[in-house]
């Protein structure tokens, strides 16, 4: 059982792990692009599917932990949550507005960078400062 347990704890970090690259490559693709249609193409395809994916398995993973300890509700866990509801609600705004920006208005792409770019680096700073918090426990 010990085993079992230390591998979910691995698979669960890896995960947070997975989490901060997602986020980065998101905020890096905003910088880097220009096109507002290309943008939001490849983040259609592939970046958001990735990114919930990739927040499912961490959470997924979490679910098993506080199973695997019998729900025990630690100031940890409770900030996990937390996290994790934060990041969804973020993720949705920051998805909901770029579903709705209108490709044919000149100035919509850079207005919408800032908004999104601080969205980012708020679930980067949350994932990383919980994630630090929780490596050095």
């Amino acid at each position: 059982m010990n085993e079992m347990y230390s591998m979910g704890l691995s698979l669960h970090s890896v995960g947070t792990v997975a989490v901060l690259v997602a986020i980065f490559v998101n905020l890096f693709l905003l910088i880097s692009y220009q096109d507002l249609k290309k943008y939001k193409r490849l983040n259609s395809i592939v970046v958001w599917p990735l990114t919930f994916t990739l927040l499912a398995t961490v959470i997924f993973t979490g679910i098993i932990m506080m199973a695997a300890k019998h729900l025990d509700f630690t100031l940890a866990n409770i900030a996990m949550i937390i996290v994790s509801v934060i990041l969804i609600v973020l993720e949705a705004k920051r998805i909901k507005s770029l579903k709705y920006l209108s490709e044919t208005k000149e100035h919509a792409f850079p207005a919408y960078k800032p908004i999104a770019r601080t969205i980012l680096q708020i679930e980067f700073i949350l994932v990383l400062l919980l994630g630090i918090w929780m490596w050095l426990l």
